[in-house]
């Protein structure tokens, strides 16, 4: 594993600008259905069994879905059932994608500081959050556009095998993502802005 301090002394020692609300809350961005991958060949970490990272790199969106124009601000959907309505008009077959529901720090990590932004206003941003949801860890994602979301390097950089990450190649605590960036560890993995998710599997809604 990447030599790191130890977590208590990390803390200790933080830049008093990186400490609570500076660095940002989090916030519902939206919804995306993936097919989600196993773990590829060139990623040997044996925790790993399958990759839920936000970036459709590995596990992919379900389809090229930005020429459709139905995604909100944070380039991810409103609700699930935008999702099914293009799915139905576009023939998409649904049946082995698995729908996520993501939370945003509302704050990016870029050159060593916290940075707000925001959701890009021609898009309607009003997400449906759900009513039940399971945690499944925190990705941490590149924006270089600021637009969607492009690489996660944990699994697109095989980072996950320098960093400690749980079964779907996801950081355990969103503590754990912010040290890690402040510590320079996705420095040179990809060029940033990065943004820090939660990520949530929901059920289908009925009907699916």
């Amino acid at each position: 594993m990447m030599p790191l301090p130890p977590f208590g002394k990390i803390r200790a020692v933080a830049a008093a600008e990186n400490e609570g609300s500076a660095r940002g809350a989090m916030i519902p961005a939206g919804y995306m259905a993936k097919r989600v991958a196993a773990t590829p060949a060139w990623l040997p970490v044996e925790r790993v069994s399958s990759v839920y990272s936000v970036s459709g790199c590995i596990s992919e969106d379900f389809a090229d879905y930005i020429r459709f124009w139905q995604h909100n601000g944070y380039w991810l959907f409103n609700s699930p059932e935008t999702i099914v309505a293009i799915a139905r008009e576009q023939a998409i077959d649904l049946g082995d994608a698995v729908l996520f529901f993501y939370e945003v720090q509302d704050r990016q990590f870029d050159a060593g500081a916290w940075t707000p932004f925001a959701p890009e206003p021609s898009f309607r941003t009003d997400v449906h959050v759900p009513p039940v949801k399971v945690l499944e860890g925190y990705d941490v994602v590149s924006f270089t556009a600021r637009t969607s979301p492009e690489c996660s390097p944990l699994s697109c950089n095989a980072l996950a095998s320098e960093v400690d990450t749980n079964p779907r190649c996801l950081l355990t605590s969103l503590e754990q993502a912010r040290t890690l960036l402040e510590h320079g560890v996705f420095k040179n993995a990809e060029p940033g802005p990065y943004r820090i998710f939660a990520v949530y599997s929901v059920p289908w809604p009925g009907g699916v």
